[in-house]
C-alpha cells in the first residue's frame, strides 16, 4: 500500500504540467535578460569598427561605461582586433544628443593593450 501511495503521489507531482521537471527547466531557460539601453550603440560601434578596419576580426567587446551630459552623452566601447597576425585594442566614443540621439561624433583611438 505504502509502495502504491509513493507512485501515485510521484506520478502526480511529476506528471502535471505545474510541477514537471522538463516544464520547470523549460521555464527557467526560457526567462531573457533585458536589453540593455547601450545595445544599439554597441552594434553601431562594431558597425563602425568594421567600417575602418574591413580586415581586421573583431575578438572581443566591451561595454566601458556612459558618461552622460547636458545636452549630449557619450558612450564608450573597446574592442579587440586582430588583424595579419597582430592583435590590438580599440576605443570607440559614440558622442550623441540626448534628446533626438542624433550622433554628434564618434572617436576611435588604438591602444596596443
Amino acid at each position: 500500500m505504502k509502495k502504491l501511495l509513493i507512485g501515485l503521489f510521484t506520478t502526480f507531482i511529476f506528471g502535471s504540467n505545474v510541477l514537471s521537471p522538463l516544464n520547470f527547466i523549460h521555464t527557467v531557460s526560457a526567462q531573457q535578460k533585458p536589453i540593455p539601453s547601450y545595445a544599439k550603440w554597441g552594434v553601431l560601434a562594431m558597425k563602425k569598427t568594421k567600417e575602418r578596419y574591413p580586415n581586421a576580426r573583431i575578438m572581443d567587446y566591451l561595454h566601458i561605461g556612459k558618461l552622460s551630459g547636458t545636452p549630449t552623452s557619450t558612450e564608450h566601447f573597446k574592442f579587440w582586433l586582430k588583424e595579419d597576425g597582430k592583435e590590438f585594442g580599440v576605443y570607440v566614443n559614440i558622442e550623441f544628443n540626448n534628446r533626438t540621439e542624433q550622433i554628434i561624433n564618434i572617436t576611435f583611438r588604438e591602444s596596443p593593450k
